[in-house]
């Protein structure tokens, strides 16, 4: 199978990005009905190269559910051109205003599971998760029965982009020992963002329920699964650097990241 089409590019972008060619999946795998559910804010620029990257893969029933918070640089207009040239595949929520990575994600799943989804995959619209990874994350999940696959920087075989610094590869490893003591996980990469869930378990997790807005959501979806007997394993993977646009994170969004740790673990405790 050939390897996934790479970004167009750039002036100073380097290294070379990395394009994991997509395992072959057999039937009755490859006919799974997958959909990938996508936030977009300003995403103008990265949101096709995505969508054609999943497009081209051996996945005819993977669909794409962008949700765009009502990005200033066009984005929502390029995701309705999207879905009319993949029409029945590319679909789109918009909607009216910038509320948080995680409130997008939870408008997203339920859109998937309305539309009869089988399994949801969560990826970032800023190509830091490699498409060709998707087959590996379907294959692992239906052949260990498995209710979540994560796509994890911090297994062995994982790695990060050599554009990463010193400084933010620290407050990323931080980031995971803080939330793993203070949750007691037994997950390397605990705010992963790139995974596969089936419908089933998005439905224990009760979605509309979710309370974090921004990257916290991530930690928030683990836990739920955790505490609730979900099957959860990892898979390496390689993690991109965006090559375009900015990142979402600033000040509030890390403050949430924190502290919500804390308050699930209050929160949770009575289940057991």
């Amino acid at each position: 199978m050939p390897s996934q089409p790479t970004p167009p590019e750039h002036a100073g972008s380097a290294p070379a990005r990395v394009t994991p060619t997509p395992v072959a999946l057999p039937e009755p795998w490859s006919k799974a009905r997958l959909t990938v559910v996508v936030p977009t804010y300003n995403e103008a620029a990265n949101l096709p190269v995505l969508v054609g990257q999943l497009m081209a893969l051996d996945l005819p029933n993977l669909g794409v559910v962008v949700v765009d918070d009502n990005s200033p640089d066009g984005t929502g207009e390029v995701a309705d051109k999207l879905a009319v040239e993949h029409p029945g595949r590319v679909s789109v929520v918009h909607r009216t205003r910038k509320d948080g990575l995680g409130r997008a994600y939870v408008a997203g799943m339920i859109r998937a599971l309305d539309d009869g989804a089988d399994l949801v995959v969560q990826m970032d619209a800023d190509l830091s998760h490699p498409a060709g990874y998707v087959p590996q994350l379907l294959g692992t999940l239906l052949s260990t029965n498995s209710d979540v696959v994560i796509g994890s920087r911090y297994v062995p075989g994982g790695s990060l982009s050599e554009n990463w610094g010193t400084g933010r590869r620290l407050l990323s490893g931080w980031a995971n020992a803080y939330v793993k003591t203070v949750l007691s996980m037994p997950i390397r990469d605990i705010t992963a963002g790139f995974k596969i869930w089936r419908a089933s378990t998005l439905r224990v997790l009760d979605l509309p329920s979710i309370q974090s807005t921004g990257y916290a959501f991530q930690i928030e979806m683990h836990y739920r699964a955790f505490r609730r007997g979900q099957k959860m394993m990892e898979i390496p993977i390689h993690f991109e650097d965006r090559v375009v646009g900015e990142s979402k994170l600033d000040g509030a969004v890390a403050l949430e990241a924190a502290l919500r740790p804390l308050r699930l673990r209050r929160a949770e405790r009575p289940r057991r």
